[in-house]
C-alpha cells in the first residue's frame, strides 16, 4: 500500500488518486493511464474499407417502393376472402372467374375494349365505398388483355386521371384450343408508317406459346431480328421502322404442347402521305344550274388510310331549311408504287333545284390535324 500510496502521491490531484486507489480495490488491476493526445491526432484517418453507397441503396429502395406503390390500389380477391397484391401478369385458365379491386373512391377502369363493344354481361362494375370491384365471370381466350384501374381528380365539372394512384396487370387466360386471342374479323388491315412502329397484333392466351412470323407470297418465314422486328406477347410482332418492303400479306404462327395454330392474315400496307389538315377539293356537276335541275357537290379529301375526316356544309337553302341528300364514304387505292391512300368523299345534292339554292356552297373538311375549308358558286341560269 506504500508503494501504491508514493504512486498516488505523484498524480496531479487529490480526487483522481482516489479514483485509482477504488479501482485498484475493485479490479485488483492498476489502471492504465492514457498517454497524452498529439496536436490532430483525433482527426479521423484514412483506412482502406469500402463502404456501401447509402444514396444508392436509397434510390433502389424509391424506384421499388414507386412500383409497388402504383400497383398496392390493385388486389384480387381469392377464396374465402382472401387477398392478394396483383403481380404485372396474371395466367389463369379459360373458364375461370376473376375479381378485382382498385382502392378509391371515385375509380375509372380500363379493359379489353371488345367487351364494351359487345356489352357483355359476364362483366360488373361497382362502386362500393372505399373501393371499386370489377368481376368477369366465365372467362374466354378473347378476354386476354390489360386491366387496369386509376383514381379520378375532379374539380368543378373536370376530372383527370391521377397518375400516381393507378395499378395495372396483363391477364393471359389459357386456351388450348385458342392459342391466339380471337378476334371479330378474319382478316385485317396494318398500316405501315414511315414515322411510327407498326404492329401485326397476332397476341396469344398463353405466354410460354412460340410464335414465328410468316409470309404468304413469297411464302416463308420473316426473320425477327429483335432490331427491326421485335416480338412482344402483349402487342404482336412490331416492325420498329417499316418501308415499302414490308408490304403484304402475313400470318403468325404458335406452337404450345400440340399442334401449331395459324392466325388470321394481316394486310400489310405502305403509307406515305403527309400530315396535316384535310388535303380538300370540291366539285360542282354544273356551276349554272336551271330550275327543277338536280345539283351534285363533291367535297374530296386525300390522307392517310387510318385516319378519318368528319365532313361539315354550308349551302343557300340552309337556314330556310331546304332538304338536301348528303352521303359520306371513303375507299383506299394504291397509288401503284406501294403506297396506299385513303379517299374520303362527301356529296351534296339539291333536287328540284330553285331560285333559293343559287348562291355560295362551302364544305368543311376536319382530321386531328385541323380543317380546311373550300367552296364553289351555282348560279341559276
Amino acid at each position: 500500500m506504500l508503494a501504491q500510496s508514493s504512486k498516488c502521491l505523484t498524480l496531479h490531484c487529490e480526487h483522481e488518486c482516489l479514483l485509482y486507489l477504488l479501482l485498484i480495490s475493485v479490479t485488483g488491476q492498476p489502471a492504465k493511464t492514457k498517454r497524452p493526445k498529439e496536436p490532430g491526432e483525433n482527426k479521423i484517418r484514412p483506412v482502406n474499407k469500402k463502404v456501401k453507397p447509402k444514396n444508392a441503396r436509397m434510390k433502389e429502395r424509391e424506384s421499388v417502393d414507386s412500383s409497388l406503390k402504383s400497383q398496392s390500389m390493385l388486389t384480387q380477391v381469392m377464396d374465402k376472402g382472401h387477398f392478394q397484391k396483383v403481380a404485372a401478369t396474371l395466367s389463369l385458365s379459360a373458364g375461370q372467374s376473376i375479381e378485382l379491386r382498385c382502392k378509391g373512391s371515385n375509380v375509372t377502369w380500363s379493359y379489353p375494349a371488345y367487351l364494351d363493344t359487345f356489352k357483355d354481361s359476364r362483366l360488373s362494375i361497382k362502386q362500393l365505398g372505399r373501393y371499386s370491384q370489377l368481376v368477369l365471370t366465365n372467362s374466354t381466350a378473347a378476354d386476354t388483355g390489360e386491366y387496369s384501374c386509376w383514381l379520378q381528380l375532379c374539380s368543378a365539372n373536370k376530372c383527370r386521371k391521377d397518375e400516381t394512384k393507378a395499378g395495372s396487370t396483363y391477364i393471359f387466360f389459357a386456351d388450348k384450343e385458342e392459342l391466339f386471342v380471337p378476334t371479330p374479323s378474319y382478316f385485317e388491315i396494318v398500316y405501315l408508317n414511315p414515322d411510327k412502329p407498326a404492329v401485326v397484333p397476332c397476341r396469344v392466351t398463353t405466354p410460354s406459346a412460340k410464335v414465328t412470323l410468316h409470309r404468304e407470297f413469297p411464302a416463308g418465314e420473316i426473320e425477327t431480328d429483335g432490331t427491326d422486328i421485335t416480338y412482344d406477347v402483349k402487342k404482336g410482332f412490331v416492325y420498329q421502322h417499316p418501308t415499302s418492303d414490308h408490304k403484304g400479306i402475313v400470318y403468325c404462327k404458335a406452337e404450345s404442347q400440340g399442334a401449331p395454330q395459324i392466325s388470321i392474315k394481316y394486310h400489310l400496307l405502305y403509307v406515305e402521305v403527309p400530315k396535316g389538315p384535310p388535303s380538300t377539293t370540291i366539285a360542282v356537276s354544273s356551276s349554272r344550274a336551271e330550275v327543277s335541275e338536280s345539283v351534285h357537290v363533291t367535297c374530296t379529301v386525300l390522307g392517310e388510310p387510318d385516319v378519318d375526316v368528319n365532313f361539315r356544309w354550308q349551302y343557300p337553302g340552309q337556314e330556310s331549311k331546304r332538304p338536301v341528300i348528303i352521303q359520306n364514304f371513303w375507299r383506299l387505292m394504291n397509288r401503284g408504287t406501294g403506297h396506299t391512300t385513303r379517299i374520303s368523299k362527301s356529296i351534296l345534292v339539291v333536287e328540284d333545284f330553285e331560285v333559293r339554292d343559287a348562291g355560295n356552297y362551302i364544305c368543311i373538311a376536319r382530321n386531328l390535324q385541323g380543317e380546311t375549308t373550300v367552296a364553289t358558286e351555282v348560279e341559276l341560269n
